[in-house]
């Protein structure tokens, strides 16, 4: 066992108020890519970027076009939870885990099994569909079929109006009562897992070193350098997978 996992599963075995933030990594392991690495969607089709534009997306019919595409085809559908996901599960279940924020959108931790009330959906989640004009919602599986079957812009069946995921797009802002509890839950930490997050976007990169002010310990698990790798006690850089249930296992 490397120095790094030892002093990991120390401090996860002396924590009992650990914040879990997640990311894209953990994600790419169920066979979901990322938006900004090198095989990502972005990445790979710059145009892409613009179906995750709230302006683009209610202007331009084209757009929800293909955004519907996006969806209906989504890697997600297909994806199961990782060993990843199920390890914090079990920190769920052994009474240690707080809290799970998650920058991802394909909605696998409650897939999983962690408690809804646990996990904090950042940027939404694209499991479910919403009305731009009244509100109405419902499960993304509805409208997928209506696209499968040929519908290239599916409207609202209530009123006719635009419909979307319940992800957050750029020029919106994030639900206020997502991030306040994801703050409270960084002022609580004992303990902060970084997982599978490059820490560069904001304002969830933001909580790392406001849980380490807060007198929190800080393990890293993500396989590129990080802004707040020095504010670790531990970074490990092997497969998130392999890991996190090493972590929490009690008798690695």
């Amino acid at each position: 066992m490397s120095d790094a996992l030892s002093t990991a599963r120390d401090l996860v075995s002396r924590s009992s108020r650990i914040l879990a933030l997640t990311g894209a990594g953990l994600s790419t392991a169920s066979g979901i890519p990322d938006f900004r690495g090198p095989q990502g969607r972005w990445t790979q089709d710059p145009d892409a970027e613009k179906v995750s534009v709230l302006s683009y997306y209610l202007g331009d019919e084209d757009i929800r076009r293909k955004a519907w595409q996006i969806r209906a085809t989504s890697p997600h559908w297909d994806a199961a939870p990782n060993a990843g996901h199920l390890a914090l599960v079990e920190l769920e279940r052994a009474g240690k885990l707080s809290g799970i924020v998650t920058q991802n959108t394909d909605g696998l931790h409650l897939v999983a099994g962690s408690s809804p009330e646990l996990v904090h959906e950042v940027h939404g989640n694209a499991r479910r569909w919403r009305c731009e004009d009244c509100g109405t919602s419902g499960a993304m599986e509805q409208m997928r079929e209506l696209v499968l079957a040929g519908d290239t812009d599916p409207r609202c069946p209530e009123c006719d109006g635009i419909t979307r995921a319940t992800v957050i797009l750029f020029e919106e802002m994030l639900e206020p009562d997502v991030l306040n509890a994801s703050v409270a839950l960084a002022e609580e930490a004992d303990l902060v897992l970084a997982i599978g997050t490059t820490l560069t976007v904001h304002p969830v990169a933001g909580l790392v070193p406001y849980a380490f002010g807060h007198s929190a310990r800080v393990v890293i698990v993500n396989n590129q350098e990080t802004p707040y790798d020095y504010l670790a006690d531990a970074v490990l850089r092997d497969p998130i997978e392999e890991v996190l249930p090493a972590l929490v296992a009690p008798d690695a």
